[in-house]
């Protein structure tokens, strides 16, 4: 028997005036993302944006539907415009922020395990981890590198291969 362990790292911080100004700025594009969340059903906005290596910004907001299944996430929102249309300008950074007026959101929002696996994907694409901030806004902060910190055992298959 081998016993295996998987430890995470990530930074926690205070507020968003810790962070250097390139990721207040892209924290700040993540909560404008939100302005565009079509969320009459949770009521719960979620905002994501991209800080490609150009240096442009893509924004993303979940997008639900009335058939449930039919509805998008803010993280794949974006990302997916990233692959449509910017797959040659790697993407740096990913923050991402949510809101709801039914509660208070204490701490940091994760992805959830489709973002994730997505996130990986375009990770391996481009060949580099991307820099991920979950910002809970007049909250906590928190920064890792690289998706395994969320999604330690994400799906690759090495012999599924684009022919």
């Amino acid at each position: 028997m081998i016993k295996h362990e998987i430890k995470i790292a990530f930074t926690e911080y205070n507020s968003l005036a810790e962070l250097d100004t390139a990721d207040q700025i892209i924290c700040r594009e993540a909560v404008k993302a939100m302005e565009h969340s079509h969320s009459p059903y949770s009521k719960f906005k979620v905002g994501a944006a991209l800080l490609l290596e150009s240096g442009k910004v893509i924004r993303g907001s979940n997008q639900e539907n009335a058939a449930y299944p039919s509805g998008l996430c803010a993280e794949r929102t974006a990302l997916f415009n990233w692959g449509a249309n910017h797959p040659d300008d790697p993407i740096q950074t990913i923050a991402i922020t949510a809101h709801t007026d039914n509660f208070d959101i204490l701490k940091p929002v994760t992805p959830c395990g489709s973002c994730l696996q997505v996130m990986a994907e375009y990770e391996k694409k481009q060949g580099a981890p991307l820099k991920i901030i979950l910002y809970c806004i007049d909250g906590p902060v928190w920064v890792t590198t690289g998706v395994a910190s969320f999604l330690p055992f994400m799906f690759f298959e090495e012999r599924l291969v684009a022919q």
